[in-house]
């Protein structure tokens, strides 16, 4: 038996292609034609379009056969550090799907939509419980967007004290969405290096606070997997500065029922809804950015916001401070009532479950790998582990990269790699809280083997994948000389 059998080939649609056959057949037309020339303008028209000519089973089949290859939660472990598809239960989509959210246009007069108007607004009053702020806007599209929307409420809170602060910090192990939100703001984004325990360094923060510094840009936990420890005193000096302190929660899902940010020193936080609470996400969207922030920066959150009246709920743009609109409408509704059904389903005991689960099964991989690949920093972590590639670099010449696409052959996703960048050949692992204990003994089956194959023989490591439809790729050329037309039998033109 071949160690990788063949991979069933697909050919091109239009290498199927045969003359004089037809996906669809057009009866003839029954009624008159017009007289009066064609609605499109001759050179306006096209002859040579060269389309394929298949039957309807083949083109079926293909595309069939296609989607196939596509990999996804449904199909397998996808342990893609800091960017995870978590537990998104199949009854979260039946949900968003009901007539009367899916159905409803954004433009409805507020009179027509009173049940998106509530829900949108308990999910407001919902995550100023859970995260401790004092209002939330859900407006923001994505999580990048959502920094931006938060740091221009920063802008506007010094613009409104007549300061003009010219500086954002940012740890070396930011996302690397932060520094263009704060330079998109206009400020100087200053890089904050970490100490041998992952955090921030407490010396270099005080040294690179000063009354020009807007605030710090912080994710806790950080793309390290790990809770800065010492976030009293990281608050205290940038606040001593006059400073305000921005939470990056795209790790929400590591202290759910846990810690409140707004009762730790932040200021204001962003959220990815599509990440810790219940959406797949993946191709650019749908994702969903909400911001909480304290009292202080409570007057400048974007419009429209939803208010209660009399005669129920309503639109208002009464803010005279707000930063205005970040987005046409209201955000992505409908990932908004995937995260409604995926609170009422868990309750406050479920969220600090989820947190918990999380927590230990980071921890279990990061005990069982530990002895095979260098681990970037040797402490407790949260809801993921990040290793290093570096002993096998040093020991065969087998980069994170090759190790990444041996796991192909194996049935799972990649990890994310190279990431955080501080960390030499880094191997960024995230289990989540929905995978089975044997799902996680199987990952690390399969990276316990490839450490062994890097070691015995390098060379089937560094040529993976072997069983997919597309082997190893010149990546530098694909990127630069994408060749995704189709040519015809004869070359191109």
């Amino acid at each position: 038996m071949e160690k990788h059998p063949p991979h069933p080939d697909v050919a091109l649609i239009f290498e199927k292609s045969r003359p004089g056959r037809r996906a669809g057949a057009v009866p003839p037309c029954d009624v008159p034609e017009t007289a009066d020339g064609p609605r499109i303008e001759a050179h306006l028209l096209r002859n040579d379009v060269d389309l394929p000519e298949v039957a309807e089973v083949d083109l079926v089949r293909h595309y069939t056969a296609l989607s196939r290859r596509n990999f996804g939660v449904d199909l397998g472990f996808y342990p893609l550090g800091s960017c995870t598809m978590k537990y998104n239960p199949k009854v979260n989509d039946a949900a968003a799907a009901l007539p009367g959210f899916a159905d409803l246009h954004p433009g409805v007069p507020a009179a027509f939509a009173q049940g998106s108007l509530q829900l949108m607004d308990g999910l407001r009053r919902d995550l100023c419980e859970i995260f401790g702020m004092a209002d939330f806007t859900l407006q923001p599209a994505a999580g990048a967007h959502g920094e931006l929307t938060g740091v221009m409420m920063i802008r506007k809170y010094f613009e409104k004290r007549g300061e003009k602060r010219t500086q954002i910090l940012i740890p070396d192990t930011a996302h690397g969405t932060n520094p263009a939100s704060g330079a998109l703001c206009g400020y100087e984004v200053v890089q904050v290096p970490s100490n041998d325990a992952g955090g921030v360094d407490l010396d270099a923060l005080d040294a690179a606070t000063t009354e020009n510094t807007a605030g710090l840009m912080l994710t806790n936990p950080n793309t390290l997997g790990l809770f800065e420890r010492n976030i009293a005193a990281v608050a205290r000096i940038i606040h001593d500065r006059g400073g305000l302190l921005y939470g990056d929660g795209a790790n929400a899902n590591a202290f759910l029922g846990k810690v409140r940010p707004g009762e730790i020193g932040f200021d204001v936080i962003q959220l990815n809804l599509h990440k810790t609470f219940s959406t797949p996400h993946g191709c650019g969207g749908p994702g969903s950015g909400p911001v909480g922030v304290g009292a202080a920066l409570e007057p400048f959150l974007p419009v429209p916001r939803i208010v209660r009246t009399d005669a129920g709920y309503a639109w208002s743009e009464a803010y005279p401070d707000t930063i205005g609109r970040v987005r046409a409408f209201y955000g992505n509704v409908a990932v908004m009532v995937r995260v409604c059904a995926y609170l009422r389903s868990l309750g406050a005991a479920g969220l600090r479950q989820t947190a918990e689960d999380a927590v230990l099964a980071a921890n279990y991989v990061q005990a069982r790998l530990k002895a095979f690949y260098d681990l970037a920093y040797d402490r407790p972590c949260m809801h993921e582990c990040v290793f290093s590639g570096r002993r096998q670099v040093r020991e065969s010449g087998v980069h994170t990269t090759d190790i990444a696409k041996r796991l192909l052959d194996y049935g799972v996703h990649p990890p994310t790699i190279y990431f955080p960048l501080i960390v030499p050949e880094a191997i960024m692992i995230e289990p989540t809280e929905t995978e089975s204990l044997e799902t996680l003994d199987a990952f690390c089956d399969a990276m316990i083997a490839i450490a062994a194959e890097a070691k015995d023989d390098p060379e089937i490591v560094k040529s993976a994948p072997h069983t997919t439809p597309v082997k190893r790729l010149d990546e530098v050329r694909a990127a630069r000389r994408p060749d995704v037309c189709w040519k015809g039998p004869s070359g191109p033109d």
